[in-house]
């Protein structure tokens, strides 16, 4: 199978058969099991019960802070992945619903302590002893410390659920964002996939997708619209931007 891929002016191919995933120059070896058509062919090691690090793959933390909506869709999306494994499931809220959805899942969890975290090593330990090569924010509420910020360059996504620059920052999240939307009376929201810098919803914009504020929109209506976006293009995009990072290598 053949895979083309376009992000921020490069391409490439992706190519997969039964026996190697190929990335550019780079081969990654695979079984040769088939998970029948239309469906992604199974990397060794990528299963839930068995999420070993294997040589060539890439290791994926997923941080949240709430129900896990959209790191339910990322996890869906990177079952059986050729190279994209999702290995650790971190969050600073006990009893949040994305815990639930990480031991359905079998995905180990993280806990966080705000004092450890934001004023301390920022877990940066526990991460690379788990050997987290990327990390995706979906719904996380904290702000992180610039002890990760630099430990992954170019490797931390986040993702908003407006057209950034305008209502980003600090509590400025979920409900409150789609409130002060419609409080604007602007006739379009969105989404912003963005990297991570050391500020609040700051760096680099890496996709912007849109979608219409109706005269008679509320809150829950373009929360649903956002919803369908995020759910929509972010594992889509993480997984251009991972495969983008693997092509330099």
């Amino acid at each position: 199978m053949n895979y083309s891929w376009r992000l921020a002016g490069r391409s490439g191919q992706l190519t997969i058969d039964n026996r190697r995933l190929v990335l550019g120059n780079q081969q990654y070896a695979m079984t040769s099991k088939q998970t029948g058509s239309g469906q992604r062919q199974t990397a060794a090691g990528n299963h839930p019960e068995s999420r070993k690090r294997q040589a060539g793959t890439v290791s994926v933390a997923i941080f949240a802070s709430g129900a896990g909506t959209n790191a339910q869709k990322i996890i869906g999306y990177f079952k059986n992945h050729p190279i994209i494994n999702i290995t650790l499931i971190v969050c600073n809220k006990p009893g949040a619903g994305v815990l639930r959805i990480a031991a359905q899942e079998h995905i180990p969890t993280l806990l966080l302590d705000k004092g450890k975290f934001s004023a301390g090593n920022g877990y940066l330990p526990e991460l690379q002893e788990k050997g987290i090569d990327f990390i995706v924010l979906a719904g996380f509420l904290w702000k992180l410390p610039p002890v990760l910020v630099h430990a992954y360059p170019g490797r931390i996504i986040n993702i908003h659920p407006a057209l950034l620059p305008a209502y980003g920052g600090a509590g400025k999240y979920g409900r409150h964002v789609h409130e002060a939307v419609i409080a604007a009376k602007d006739k379009e929201s969105g989404i912003s996939i963005h990297y991570v810098d050391e500020l609040y919803d700051h760096g680099h914009i890496i996709i912007q997708v849109r979608c219409p504020v109706g005269p008679e929109e509320t809150s829950d209506s373009l929360a649903l619209k956002i919803h369908a976006l995020e759910h929509e293009y972010y594992p889509r995009i993480i997984e251009k931007v991972i495969i983008e990072l693997q092509n330099r290598r």
